[in-house]
């Protein structure tokens, strides 16, 4: 399934006053600009020109391709919080417009993302040219605009600007010497910090020592971290040994992020790939915040893959701002249809279908009531999508944002365990697990259901 990035914003200089839109539609996977739209609209709000620009944006990606999957991303706070149902739409202007926008495609299709206005530099350009034509008394002409080239000079700027990773791509080896780093100088802190306890017993002994003795044992600490750093480097420089991989360069690392809390999950209703597709609730889309800010600190994501479903999409283009990423959905990382199960607490489950339920729990091949997919089809979906994105993604870290039986089903094959162990593992919203994969078809879990970040 394809993916659209609409990008849509407008303008009115006067507010009302004469007024325009512009919306760009994006390929998502590959970044390029697929379609333009850009009008002069006469006197407006800006409101109102920002819902045509949505308009706009969303009918020039449906023309492109009637079952993609559209990411809108908008500077306008209100118009991104009305479609996605939060705050209520009350100006007698924009609800024909923003019911519009809502039949244009399915809602399951489309998610809405809010972005810095610096963000959104392309549609705001179209737009100021369809202004700027309107004054003319001229329409706008996408043969005289210049809006993709500035887009195209930002996006050159911009990976100019950015640091580019040192060491091997990936964060195998540059955070595993973080990592052995941060150990070696939280052991020598310790040491530093009893013989520095040592020291200042010896000098209340030895009146006038004082200063001497708190000199050196600065020192000394400095010497011993400058050590733990040299070890660390030499020992990611030197080839491996024992059980670590020699000759097989660093791994593709699959970051593995269940999606933010929505309505459903406090109340722990089944919530598959069914008819149930909720978006995140508030609390959802703050630990998404906490997320994104966390994985912006360690630096080591290079690229973010999202399931299809909305609370996915929601979570993964949260994180991705603050990583200045863009999101591939990948269907193969989509949560299990539940069938009938969707929606209902596991209680309801067993008062309705206990049958079904029970056979469900004992046999990975059986399927939830009203044909829903069962674990081995789920585990079936989840090796061929892993082989595919370590082929793609090999020796870098992609963040992989997706529900709780794949993540779960990616950590059980990478540790050679039984489907029952699925019932066995507790998965957190917003939780962080991590898998290296090596190049002679070995993986290593690094990391399961973290959620520190959620307590920062």
């Amino acid at each position: 399934m394809r993916e659209f990035i609409v990008e849509a914003d407008g303008g009115s200089r006067g507010n009302p006053g004469p007024a325009g839109y512009g919306s760009v539609v994006i390929d998502a996977a590959t970044g390029q600009t697929l379609a333009e739209a850009a009008e002069y609209i006469g006197v407006a709000t800006n409101n109102v020109a920002e819902y045509r620009g949505l308009v706009a944006g969303l009918r020039a990606a449906r023309e492109l391709d009637p079952t993609a999957t559209v990411h809108v991303r908008m500077d306008s706070k209100l118009v991104i919080e009305q479609m996605s149902g939060r705050w209520k739409i009350k100006h007698p202007d924009m609800k024909p417009l923003a019911f519009e926008a809502s039949k244009i495609f399915p809602a399951p299709q489309v998610t809405y993302e809010w972005i810095p206005r610096e963000q959104n530099k392309h549609a705001d350009r179209l737009a100021n040219e369809a202004m700027d034509a309107g004054k003319r008394g001229e329409r706008w002409s996408a043969s005289a605009s210049t809006a993709e080239l500035e887009a195209a000079d930002a996006r050159a700027a911009r990976a100019v600007a950015e640091p580019r990773p040192s060491g091997p791509p990936g964060d195998a080896a540059a955070g595993a010497a973080r990592a052995r780093a941060a150990l070696a100088e939280g052991r020598a802190a310790d040491a530093a910090a009893s013989a520095g306890t040592s020291s200042r017993r010896g000098a209340a002994e030895s009146p006038g020592g004082g200063a001497v003795k708190a000199e050196a044992d600065v020192r000394a600490e400095a010497d011993v971290k400058a050590e733990a750093d040299a070890r660390a480097a030499r020992s990611v420089a030197a080839p491996a040994s024992g059980w670590g991989p020699a000759d097989m360069g660093a791994p593709a690392t699959f970051v593995l992020l269940r999606h933010g809390e929505t309505p459903l999950t406090p109340q722990k209703r089944f919530s598959g790939s069914g008819e149930t597709d909720p978006s995140l609730s508030d609390v959802g889309r703050e630990q998404a915040e906490r997320v994104g800010a966390a994985l912006a600190r360690r630096g080591t994501v290079q690229a973010v893959v999202a399931s299809p479903l909305a609370r996915t999409r929601e979570t993964a283009g949260i994180v991705a701002a603050h990583l200045g990423l863009d999101v591939t959905v990948d269907d193969g990382l989509r949560e299990t249809d539940f069938g009938a199960w969707e929606g209902l607490t596991f209680g309801e489950v067993r008062e309705r279908y206990a049958d079904d339920l029970n056979a469900w729990l004992a046999d990975p091949e059986a399927r939830p009531t009203g044909d829903g997919e069962s674990f081995a089809a789920t585990a079936t979906r989840i090796t061929a999508t892993r082989d595919k994105l370590v082929a793609a993604y090999a020796g870098r870290t992609v963040l992989l944002v997706s529900h709780v039986t794949p993540i779960k089903t990616f950590v059980r094959l990478a540790l050679g365990a039984p489907p029952e162990s699925l019932f066995r593992m507790e998965l957190s919203a917003a939780s962080l697990s991590a898998v290296a994969y090596y190049a002679d078809g070995n993986a290593s879990v690094r990391l399961f259901n973290d959620t520190s970040h959620l307590r920062a």
